[in-house]
């Protein structure tokens, strides 16, 4: 693992809401508005571009943690920015800090952690137990 970061470094992703997006349930629109579940990923992808940069050929980045304070509805069609903020980078667990704006309205904010493992360890882990 490298790391040519260091914390308070932001990484910006762009995204539009699209269908895809909105808040559903069972495939059943609740709200024409970005949905707290599509929203997550986003933020998972944003503060995920950190760990793109950092593993190396044999490593392989994994989810740890996530929240979500969503403050604030964002419509069909809109431009949202998401700003992953690199927090710190403990052993090999990668903890960001994010805010999704909705033009200059700060629509959610929240935490996303990750950890870097070799590709190898995470294979076995991922076959279960024991």
């Amino acid at each position: 693992m490298k790391n040519p970061f260091r914390p308070g470094d932001v990484l910006m992703y762009e995204t539009t809401v699209t269908e895809a997006k909105l808040a559903r349930f069972e495939g059943e629109v609740v709200h024409p508005v970005y949905g707290t579940f599509a929203l997550g990923q986003d933020a998972e992808w944003a503060c995920r571009q950190f760990v793109l940069a950092m593993r190396e050929p044999e490593e392989e980045g994994i989810g740890t943690y996530l929240t979500i304070e969503h403050l604030s509805p964002a419509p069909l069609g809109a431009s949202v920015r998401i700003e992953a903020e690199l927090a710190a980078v403990e052993g090999h667990e990668v903890r960001c800090v994010y805010r999704a704006y909705w033009g200059n309205v700060l629509i959610a904010r929240g935490k996303q952690h990750q950890k870097i493992l070799l590709r190898t360890r995470l294979q076995a882990r991922l076959h279960g137990p024991g």
